[in-house]
């Protein structure tokens, strides 16, 4: 089936063109491209934070993943919700709701303070969760010493988030871009200067990688709040007016939206997480191998999370104009986008696979040869996980769009844990295959999960669903 014939099925009573999906291809792409480069940015802080504490050792590598592995169970909570922002903000552009647009970000950095301030409290006892967890007491106390400086960072990247979801729901991602550009070589800096204690400052190692995030992050969220209240177009929309005032009727819609958004995104993350204990079960270097592949993957994965936020978007600016088949083409441009992106990227992670263990590691050793060469296999055994990962992404947040995320959050629970989880446990340890069988299980349950999204997408769409966009009652 081509694109046009996807696009094209069941649309024609609706109104739905040739010219429609090429209109939506350009609008796509332009929102597209400033929302992933920012994700890419963001991934390449946190690369950036591998790569240099990958010189202290895979033992430092194995804990600094642990420590993310506590930080990301939390973080992704608070993420779902404020995610709630886009497709709210976007429906009520697309209905041309100057006001609501604004109520929709106030309510989501409610939700960003209220839950982060007693989250951020939960990486205080990283190791004893690690401990319990079955992690050794040496890798627990080093990633407990990274989640000290790190976890702070959890309400200002809820803010950037929330912030970057109504830039990009009046159609303007690019300043959360430039936001993101700048700070890479902020965080570079500050990164090494406190990790090696150059240029003055204390010699902290892992604490110090923790605490340059969290300073960044607060740089990152005090940009984004002066371009949000000083610069055009967004100051029109006044976003920090009132900002005190409680919106409980939409912050229960927030919540209704968003709070399946965080369990999808906890499920999700959870399988991986728990992907990564597996691994510490096994030997370090399994666990080194899997959070160098797996950061390979995320690096690819910030493009295709980069156009589902624009499939958001679309599908919800549709939404508020009561456009059916503008629905529809909306998603299903942004799908067939992620799928060519993750073939190309895949394809050249294969052919590269030997050379980009090197940029984590810095040089192959006796010591490290064997992290590298089962990094490089890992990336192999993951391709059809790569392209089905991006696929299962956008399909997510084309059905956010919708306001659809109670169905997609039992499938999430279906795929990554009745079948990803057992997949994952009987392969690597009762089969005995290893971090091989883990990586196998992970991949399946991925592309159970995006077949699942893409038809519940075409389901509702070819049935010309439409849900309720909130008034502006305030």
């Amino acid at each position: 089936m081509t694109m046009e014939d996807t696009l094209t099925a069941g649309d024609t009573a609706s109104g739905a063109t040739p010219s429609r999906w090429r209109t939506e291809l350009i609008e796509t792409l332009r929102l597209a491209w400033p929302i992933a480069l920012t994700q890419l940015g963001q991934i390449a802080m946190m690369t950036t934070d591998l790569a240099l504490l990958g010189r202290l050792g895979d033992h430092v590598v194995a804990a600094s993943a642990l420590g993310h592995t506590v930080l990301f169970a939390v973080f992704v909570l608070g993420m779902g919700l404020v995610s709630a922002v886009a497709p709210l903000a976007a429906q009520a552009f697309g209905a041309r709701d100057p006001r609501m647009v604004r109520r929709a970000l106030r309510v989501g950095l409610w939700a960003a303070t209220l839950f982060g301030i007693p989250l951020s409290a939960v990486g205080l006892f990283g190791q004893e969760i690690l401990m319990a967890l079955g992690q050794t007491e040496e890798a627990a106390t080093l990633a407990a010493r990274y989640l000290l400086g790190l976890i702070w960072c959890l309400v200002p990247a809820w803010w950037f988030i929330a912030l970057r979801g109504f830039m990009g729901a009046v159609n303007r991602p690019e300043p959360g871009l430039w936001i993101t550009l700048a700070a890479i070589p902020a965080n570079a800096g500050l990164a090494y200067s406190l990790i090696y204690g150059a240029f003055g400052l204390p010699r902290l190692d892992l604490l110090g990688a923790g605490i340059a995030t969290t300073t960044v992050n607060l740089g990152m969220c005090a940009a984004a709040i002066w371009v949000c209240y000083a610069m055009r177009p967004f100051r029109k929309f006044q976003v920090m007016g009132r900002v005190w005032r409680p919106d409980w009727p939409l912050f229960r819609k927030l919540l209704v939206i968003g709070a399946p958004i965080s369990g999808i995104f906890a499920l999700e993350y959870g399988i991986f997480a728990a992907a990564g204990l597996m691994m510490g079960w096994i030997s370090v270097t399994a666990l080194a191998a899997h959070q160098i592949a797996l950061q390979i993957a995320s690096i690819m994965f910030m493009v295709p999370f980069g156009i589902s936020m624009a499939a958001t978007v679309r599908v919800g600016h549709a939404v508020g104009r009561r456009d059916s088949a503008g629905t529809r083409s909306a998603g299903f441009v942004a799908i067939w986008l992620g799928v060519i992106f993750m073939f190309a990227m895949t394809l050249l992670v294969i052919a590269t696979r030997e050379m980009l263990p090197i940029l984590f590691l810095g040089s192959v050793t006796s010591e490290n040869a064997p992290t590298a060469i089962l990094a490089a296999t890992l990336m192999v055994v993951g391709a059809s996980f790569f392209i089905c990962d991006g696929v299962q992404s956008i399909a997510a947040g084309a059905l956010r769009g919708l306001n659809d995320t109670r169905v997609p959050l039992l499938f999430s629970f279906i795929c990554f844990w009745l079948i990803g989880f057992s997949a994952c446990y009987a392969l690597g340890f009762t089969l005995k295959y290893g971090a091989l069988g883990v990586w196998i299980g992970l991949s399946l349950s991925v592309i159970i999960y995006a077949v699942m999204l893409v038809a519940r997408f075409h389901i509702l769409t070819s049935r010309g669903y439409m849900p309720e966009v909130p008034g502006a009652a305030h």
